[in-house]
């Protein structure tokens, strides 16, 4: 039971590390959207 409760709380805590990480690589849309190398579809 105790390594029950171990692994669960090292996944909590391993998913809000995850989510805190990807929330500060994610771009706002107007930055994604504003760069010169952007793809071009369509002429």
């Amino acid at each position: 039971m105790k390594a029950f409760v171990i692994a669960c709380v090292l996944a909590i805590v391993i998913a809000v590390i995850g989510g805190l990480v990807l929330n500060s690589v994610q771009q706002s849309s107007e930055q994604a959207f504003t760069y010169s190398s952007s793809v071009r579809l369509g002429a």
